[in-house]
């Protein structure tokens, strides 16, 4: 099996592109950059005194803008090649332990990830995870940066994702009426008009919190008009709604702030953190192993998020085939957190989705997973093009992969999913193989050993061995099932609470606009099939 070599796709300046999802200067890019260049990693920025923080107490005020300084600085970062391709080579799957004060001695951040980081210093180098920032056209990024300053309460990570950030459809080549615009943001900036091309959409975000009940009693003073009734019950009323029903989101949708229509989802810190690291629901992790914008980033979230993408990428490859296309990974990644979605076995969510996801933005899934394939000893790009110059940008290439399916290394692969995902899928073996509950119980206290001593120690054995050599029909199938279970309660509880958080009006709205996403996607499902291209695309999860 040959190797691509990545790094020579990227060398050189790529051309600018006119797109408004596009960066708008040229690029100097290596994704191997994506995971650490010698730039600083933070560097804070006055917009204490350029924001309204009125109400915000000094030291929030100051936290906020240092967490927006390294979103900013992650993504120059990830527009710049800073190193030669020889060093990005010998680095991009090692850590420095030079500035760190959480791993001096492992060669692989991977293998001792410390999560009691308190800085971006203590991460595992300068510019560890700047994958997950998307380059991203400059003045629609200040706009949705600016949401967040509007609410007083602290917010300590922060992300817009969606249709309304990122296009799941090729460009009508239609304007929206002035008045069109007006029915969705009542005063939009040209830079949303441009970036949603014609169609205009809500955007969504999920604010990142310390303390969801304190955060709730000070952005309930500001914005009371955002809540339903269960507001006039008080913070401790919403912030149990929040914490003890579905995946611990309290969502706020159909709420203008700056002229735009916005939906903002609350979480506290800690359950997005465990979410991302252990895949207690796959609610959230789920979503940032899409294309995301970054706008307040966190040292910790930016950790277990990468975390979060190694495992998404690992249980992709379990889910295909030796020999597979870019389609069909990022098709099977971002089909993960949809499989158990009970939004998409009602006529409440577009049947094409995913498929339109992956389509429109085969460049962002690159930016995000390309530094982490080739980290990986087990799967290899396999396709002349990948010595194309840019060809990272041309959306319309679609490279071919190989895997190594050696069973140690696709073993080692299962021992290294998240750790609740992981039990589930044992649970599933165990009941297939008829592993007698003693001997079982021995092997799961002899895991949680392992995971607590070192992460070094993490690789399979003989009985993820014995897993990944079943029938590659029942491994799927077993493994979708782990996804259903893991997905399945957690979404449907949250999509449950939705008249209660956002009242029987809004939820009523929400639904029909699904419905009619429905709708449009059976359209495009039947004339697809009826011009030959039903079958094209990357296969289900």
């Amino acid at each position: 099996m040959v190797r691509g070599r990545i790094p020579a796709a990227l060398r050189g300046s790529l051309a600018p592109r006119t797109s408004p999802l596009r960066p708008s200067v040229a690029y100097k890019s290596s994704i191997y950059s994506l995971y650490r260049s010698d730039r600083p990693c933070v560097c804070a920025r006055g917009y204490v005194t350029a924001r309204n923080t009125a109400g915000v107490d000094a030291k929030e005020a100051r936290e906020s803008a240092q967490h927006d300084a390294a979103a900013d600085s992650a993504s120059d970062t990830a527009q710049r090649d800073t190193k030669s391709a020889q060093a990005l080579a010998s680095e991009a799957s090692t850590s420095s332990s030079s500035g760190s004060s959480v791993v001096s001695d492992a060669q692989d951040w991977e293998y001792n990830p410390n999560m009691k980081v308190e800085s971006f210093k203590d991460l595992p180098h300068a510019n560890f995870g700047v994958n997950q920032h998307i380059p991203f056209d400059q003045e629609f990024k200040e706009v949705l940066k600016a949401i967040p300053w509007q609410f007083r309460a602290p917010i300590r990570y922060a992300f817009a994702y969606g249709s309304g950030v990122f296009p799941q459809s090729k460009s009508s080549g239609k304007s929206a009426t002035p008045e069109e615009i007006r029915a969705i943001h009542p005063k939009a900036p040209p830079a949303v008009q441009r970036a949603q091309d014609g169609t205009p959409k809500m955007i969504d975000f999920i604010f990142g919190v310390s303390h969801t009940q304190h955060w709730h009693s000070l952005n309930m003073k500001q914005h009371r008009d955002h809540y339903s009734a269960l507001a006039s019950l008080g913070s401790g009323a919403v912030s149990y709604v929040q914490d003890k029903m579905g995946a611990g989101v309290y969502f706020n949708p159909y709420v203008v702030v700056n002229g735009i229509l916005i939906k903002y989802g609350v979480v506290q810190m800690s359950t997005l953190e465990q979410d991302l690291a252990q895949w207690d629901t796959l609610y959230l992790a789920g979503r940032l192993q899409k294309p995301v914008k970054i706008l307040r980033d966190d040292p910790k979230i930016r950790l277990a998020n990468q975390m979060n993408l190694l495992s998404a990428l690992r249980t992709a490859l379990l889910l295909l085939p030796p020999d597979f296309t870019e389609d069909q990974l990022y098709a099977t990644i971002a089909g993960i957190s949809y499989l158990g979605d009970p939004r998409m076995a009602l006529p409440t969510e577009n049947p094409r989705k995913v498929k339109n996801i992956v389509g429109n933005n085969m460049a962002n899934f690159r930016r995000l997973y390309l530094p982490l394939i080739e980290t990986l000893p087990n799967v290899n790009l396999n396709d002349p093009s990948s010595s194309d110059k840019d060809w990272i940008w041309d959306e319309s290439k679609n490279l071919k992969l190989a895997q190594d399916m050696d069973p140690v290394k696709r073993g080692n692969m299962v021992r290294r999913l998240p750790k609740s995902f992981r039990s589930k899928l044992y649970f599933q073996y165990q009941k297939k193989l008829a592993i007698p509950q003693a001997e079982f119980s021995k092997m799961m206290d002899e895991s949680r050993k392992e995971d607590a001593i070192a992460f070094t120690r993490r690789e399979g054995g003989g009985f993820e061995r014995r897993i990944v050599q079943d029938d590659p029909f029942e491994l799927r199938k077993y493994i979708r099932t782990v996804i259903k279970h893991t997905i399945g309660w957690p979404a449907t509880t949250q999509s449950l609470k939705g008249p209660l958080t956002s009242g029987f009006r809004k939820t009523l709205r929400y639904l029909r606009e699904k419905m009619d996403k429905y709708k449009q996607g059976k359209e495009q499902t039947a004339s697809a099939s009826g011009n030959g291209n039903g079958s094209k695309g990357g296969e289900k999860p």
